[in-house]
């Protein structure tokens, strides 16, 4: 659909990943009187398989991803050179085609602009086929800005190959973190999701110190790693991801989210994803089941507070960051995650979701430690943790 110079909503979601998506099955599901469009260039949800812990969404939100699950496991594996571990922990994984076929529905005709924005303001938007989609509120998901941001990084990047397997792959569990593997680039692991009996998604990993990803070098080393798998791989992938996440050290909100910036914002744009993973489907889900409430004029208020909370939040786990960058050597960070996984599960679950306890976060920096107490008392004192 082209929007027409006269085009106007109530709310108006540029960016049609995984917080936007979400964002308007929310207002779709729970706010029907408003007019609600989403504007997106490429397909809603993109080439994407997002997983999740159950307890990474509240029971009071789960309404809202139940319906777009494809995948589920009530249990995971982690393997590390000296340290094996099953967790029973429901897991679960969605599409970025099951996103797309939800919104599609739950928009009615003509409410998904197939367009990219050339100027995005807090009552309208600039669209580059033409014309103007004026709106009571703009919100804005289109990702991470370039804006010089200032943030400090390292990156989390991986490829992802979904491959069919002749005569089955002999896996019932994902193995979250397979780090029994060579040590390149960082802390390297490889994630696995049996999507069936023959079909396997395998994402290599790198905790990296550079955002540079050599996809053709990685896609070799998935070969290889099926090949020691004994899988006998039947022709091409089937699909195909890649990715490059942020995991954050050090930042400023203000210089992140300005506070003169008027236009309202949801998910990575407004800095509302896991300092330390890099995943933002806990926070998107979270923003958009509380969206609906929101609505009025102090919106954009409301979402940067949110923003700004969850940034402070998240001050442990940049902590965290600086030590795994620098204090541990690259081909050692593996060390810290097998420690991590000698922990309680409930620990563990709390982690990802982002609520670690006061007590979760002393048994975290207590013990033997994974890293020089120097290095890592070095690593902190170079960074201001607001």
């Amino acid at each position: 659909m082209t929007s027409t110079p006269s085009s106007r909503c109530d709310i108006a979601i540029v960016g049609g990943g995984l917080a936007g998506g979400l964002a308007a099955l929310a207002l779709a599901a729970k706010r029907p009187d408003l007019d609600v469009r989403l504007v997106e260039a490429g397909p809603v949800g993109g080439n994407h398989i997002w997983s999740f812990f159950d307890s990474d969404i509240a029971k009071r939100d789960r309404w809202l991803v139940a319906p777009l699950v494809r995948y589920h496991w009530p249990a995971y594996h982690v393997r590390f050179p000296g340290h094996h571990r099953t967790l029973r922990m429901g897991y679960k994984s969605m599409t970025g085609e099951t996103l797309a076929e939800a919104v599609e529905a739950a928009l009615p005709a003509g409410h998904l602009i197939a367009d990219r924005a050339l100027h995005v303001a807090p009552d309208h938007v600039l669209l580059a086929a033409g014309g103007r989609l004026d709106a009571r509120h703009v919100i804005d998901a289109r990702g991470a800005t370039s804006n010089g941001s200032g943030l400090i990084c390292g990156w989390q990047k991986f490829v992802g190959q979904a491959l069919r397997v002749k005569g089955g792959h002999g896996l019932a569990q994902p193995v979250v973190m397979d780090a029994a593997v060579e040590q390149l680039e960082g802390y390297r692991f490889v994630y696995l999701l049996p999507l069936d009996a023959e079909t396997i998604f395998a994402e290599d990993t790198y905790y990296s110190d550079t955002p540079d990803l050599d996809v053709a070098a990685v896609r070799e080393r998935i070969r290889t790693y099926a090949a020691a798998q004994g899988w006998a791989v039947a022709g091409k992938a089937l699909r195909e991801e890649t990715g490059v996440l942020p995991v954050m050290i050090a930042g400023d909100f203000d210089r992140y989210w300005p506070p003169l910036d008027r236009t309202a914002r949801i998910g990575v744009r407004a800095g509302a994803f896991h300092a330390t993973t890099g995943y933002s489907l806990p926070d998107a889900v979270r923003t958009a089941a509380a969206l609906p409430a929101l609505i009025g004029p102090d919106l954009p208020a409301l979402l940067r507070e949110r923003a700004a909370a969850g940034w402070r939040r998240q001050r442990f786990y940049r902590m965290l960051d600086a030590m795994l960058f620098r204090a541990a050597d690259p081909d050692e960070r593996y060390r810290i995650f097998e420690r991590f996984y000698r922990l309680p599960s409930g620990l563990i679950a709390r982690f990802y979701a982002g609520r670690s306890r006061p007590g979760d976060k002393l048994r975290l920096l207590t013990g033997k430690p994974p890293v020089s107490v120097g290095r890592a008392i070095a690593a902190l004192r170079r960074f201001d943790w607001k």
